[in-house]
């Protein structure tokens, strides 16, 4: 299981989805000094997730190297209609978005007549129903391709061809694939076929700097948009950003990022929120390791039991498991490391059964 997570950001042009990916490009440059990163693409930006405890762990354990966990962030060209039969760069974004764990979809609210629109007026609500169209366009089609089992077909083939002609009907009523109720069998059923309607959403509403500081009227027009829209969506997976107000808060020192942002009623920039939001969607959270070596963070789903945990870091210490001893972040810093911690009784030693919860510190024991 690799420790990075893959997000696509898609968008028509001109929406400002290249100044948003640009921000994550400097900010990975930003980040370089404490993330060992390897050589990558130029359409593929890696950030860290930001984590305050890995500094204070860091501190306590007397180490200077800090490996946070991190992101990938793939820019897929623009999407235009008619994609899904190759307008426009056309299948090849489709494949990248195949790839991905989850969707960026950056959604122009601003007006600004220096920025041409592709249809020539500010439409978010067309917007967002044309790339769910042309997605939606192209599971149909991936669908429509399956073969129905021939013979002596197993119950699991024909329970899945069953649930392909259920997903088809859908998708021809506009439904996409996400909001058809599957339970966790159905969706292992279909999971190679990668439907790009499947995949989770979160809406980034690219704002003016006037938009921005109006956050109550911004937030009413956009969750109108929402319950205008086909395809309804759940309306918490949204957030707002000014993509040129995150390149420029990039540059300053972060005493200074802190006063620009205050200006807009902001606590954290538009980036680090989009990041934190990924998490919460994909239902993901952080266990740290802290040693002389390094203070490290890995990331995991909610409800990975501690030998998965264990084989995060290594493939071989999941099967090797014995136990781990863990602790909260809270008492690992009130006791100030690992050997008052356990003095006092603060360190669990957990066995195969034990459910990993978001900032605990492990030291893993795996057998020979």
């Amino acid at each position: 299981m690799s420790n990075v997570l893959s997000i696509g950001i898609v968008g028509l042009p001109n929406v400002g989805k290249s100044t948003l990916f640009n921000a994550l490009l400097k900010k990975q440059v930003a980040d370089a000094a404490n993330y060992p990163f390897c050589t990558i693409e130029p359409n593929i930006g890696i950030v860290e997730v930001p984590d305050d405890r890995l500094s204070v762990l860091a501190s306590i354990v007397k180490t200077d190297k800090i490996v946070p966990a991190a992101i990938e962030f793939y820019d897929i060209a623009g999407i235009v209609k008619g994609a899904s039969v190759g307008e426009g760069l056309g299948n090849k974004f489709l494949s990248h978005i195949r790839e991905v764990s989850a969707i960026v979809h950056v959604v122009r609210l601003f007006e600004d007549p220096n920025v041409i629109h592709v249809s020539n007026k500010v439409d978010p609500k067309g917007d967002i129903e044309t790339i769910e169209s042309e997605l939606i366009l192209a599971d149909l089609e991936t669908v429509t391709k399956q073969k129905e089992p021939r013979g002596k077909a197993s119950k699991d083939e024909v329970a899945r061809y069953e649930l392909i002609k259920r997903i088809r009907a859908e998708l021809d009523k506009g439904v996409s694939a996400r909001n058809i109720p599957l339970n966790n069998e159905e969706h292992m059923l279909i999971r190679e076929l990668n439907l790009l309607t499947i995949k989770p959403v979160i809406y980034a509403f690219n704002v003016s700097e006037d938009q921005l500081q109006n956050k109550d009227q911004t937030k009413s027009v956009i969750l109108s948009l929402f319950s205008s829209t086909n395809n309804h969506q759940p309306t918490t997976n949204y957030l707002f950003m000014n993509a040129k107000l995150e390149n420029d808060v990039l540059t300053l020192s972060p005493t200074e990022q802190k006063e620009y942002l205050n200006q807009y009623g902001l606590l954290d920039t538009g980036l680090n929120r989009l990041i934190k939001k990924s998490y919460e969607l994909l239902g993901l959270i952080s266990f740290l390791t802290a040693g002389e070596i390094e203070a490290k963070a890995w990331t995991i789903t909610k409800g990975t039991l501690a030998p998965q945990a264990a084989g995060v870091i290594h493939t071989d210490f999941e099967k090797k498991f014995i136990k781990a001893d863990i602790v909260t972040y809270d008492d690992f810093v009130s006791y100030n490391g690992w050997i008052k911690a356990r003095e006092s009784g603060k360190v669990v030693s957990a066995g195969k059964e034990y459910v990993m919860r978001d900032g605990d510190i492990v030291e893993f024991k795996i057998g020979a």
